[in-house]
């Protein structure tokens, strides 16, 4: 029994272990669709755009009759005063004796005409519910993004992994090699340490990129909704970089056509401009077609029924004379706002594509230096290692011609994935990215 426990517990380590070792290959496009899928935001937006059908709902039920039906019960402590129309008056004790009452009536009212305000409240909220969604859409554009320099970070740090692992290798044969020519008197003792000691800085590097791998991992995890062992493997198939670009006045004129939160603010702008018009309203009657039935009962006295009524009525609100004309003046005010909200959005969005075009510009030209460098470091390695071997350059010059060139590798690996983000980030602020 003692023994069958131990493997169970065993097993359920080995299953833990498995599952903590879970890996998984993860493209561009899954990333983008898994986080966008469980993203909160976005799940929150999708509420919020519910909640303006629902006011858009709201709005047309303002078209539909009002119903409401009341009744009562009255007891009278002390006898009232009656006088018919015949002359009798029940004070003088000709009259009937009335203690209670009792009585009920129902009321239907269908709106003709408020002054449009009916009509003005469907067409801003239908506005109002395209903004809402436009905001929404603007959101997944930042979030795409997110997914994008999640990625390029998982990717960098994965491919500096096995850029070093390689040096790392080398390196230590590098050790092995002239540990032999150390025991065999050919090599002075403090090349080696040289040696070991680079070997030691390129496994605290081989560290460093670990750790920022797991990092970028968990937080892409996290973004995704997957456990967070997950071990994740970037596939580069989604990460080329375009074959050509469009110019700068294209991008920005993308920018002010297709970003959202300009369609956004457009729209709420139409809506600001129907409450000028909802607040001049006021000054307008209200008509509405009634109907009713009344029934009551006077015990020993009087009795109602099926007094049925049918008529028009009109309401007008005397005060709105003085108090219109100060929603009137806000109502404006908000459209006013909204048009320099509009204005200072557009700066923001030319200087945005401004800083992303030169962003993008500016990695292509890193991208042609470093790897001018890589060649230039790959022959100054092989110029240095020939000298090395024929004694014609020094252990130290070796070493450092192989720091240089693990480092350009890197540049150049780093340059390319940084440019691939600068030019997502130029399309999100043209309103162009999508995957």
């Amino acid at each position: 029994m003692k023994h069958r426990l131990i493997m169970i517990m065993a097993g359920l380590l080995l299953c833990k272990g498995l599952a903590a070792q879970q890996s998984r290959t993860i493209t561009l496009k899954e990333a983008v669709d898994l986080t966008l899928a469980y993203n909160k935001t976005l799940r929150i937006n999708k509420a919020k755009i519910e909640e303006a059908a629902a006011t858009i709902k709201e709005a047309y039920e303002k078209k539909l009759p009002e119903a409401s039906v009341s009744g009562s019960y009255l007891y009278l402590p002390f006898q009232p005063n009656i006088t018919m129309k015949n002359g009798t008056d029940s004070g003088s004790g000709g009259g009937p004796n009335v203690n209670q009452v009792v009585y009920g009536m129902a009321s239907v009212s269908v709106p003709l005409y408020a002054g449009g305000k009916i009509k003005y409240g469907i067409e801003a909220a239908k506005f109002l519910e395209q903004a809402v969604k436009l905001d929404a859409d603007h959101d997944k554009e930042l979030i795409t993004l997110n997914v994008v320099n999640a990625c390029i970070n998982l990717y960098k740090a994965y491919t500096a992994i096995g850029l070093v692992k390689e040096n790392l290798a080398q390196s230590q044969q590098r050790v092995k090699d002239f540990t032999s020519l150390e025991k065999n008197g050919l090599l002075a003792r403090n090349d080696l340490m040289k040696a070991e000691l680079q070997t030691s800085n390129i496994e605290l590097t081989l560290l460093d990129a670990e750790t920022n791998y797991k990092l970028a991992s968990v937080n892409m995890n996290l973004m995704m909704g997957l456990p967070e062992q997950t071990e994740l493997v970037p596939d580069r198939s989604g990460l080329a970089l375009p074959t050509s670009i469009k110019t700068f006045e294209d991008y920005e004129l993308d920018a002010l056509k297709n970003r959202k939160d300009i369609a956004a603010l457009s729209y709420r702008g139409k809506a600001a401009d129907l409450g000028i018009k909802n607040a001049k309203s006021n000054y307008y009657p209200s008509i509405a077609l009634t109907g009713g039935y009344v029934a009551a009962d006077i015990p020993g006295f009087l009795t109602i029924t099926n007094a049925v009524n049918v008529g028009v009525g009109v309401k007008y609100n005397l005060a709105s004379l003085w108090k219109t004309k100060t929603s009137i003046q806000q109502a404006k005010l908000k459209v006013q706002q909204l048009q320099l909200n509009e204005e200072q959005l557009d700066d923001n969005i030319k200087l945005q594509v401004n800083q992303a075009y030169q962003a993008y510009m500016l990695s292509q030209k890193k991208i042609q230096v470093y790897e001018k460098a890589v060649s230039q470091a790959e022959e100054n390695y092989r110029i240095t290692k020939n000298k090395y071997d024929n004694a014609l350059s020094t252990t130290t010059e070796l070493l450092d011609a192989d720091v240089a060139l693990l480092q350009t590798k890197l540049s150049v690996t780093n340059a390319k994935a940084d440019s691939f983000l600068a030019y997502n980030k130029l399309l999100q602020v043209t309103g162009a990215i999508n995957y």
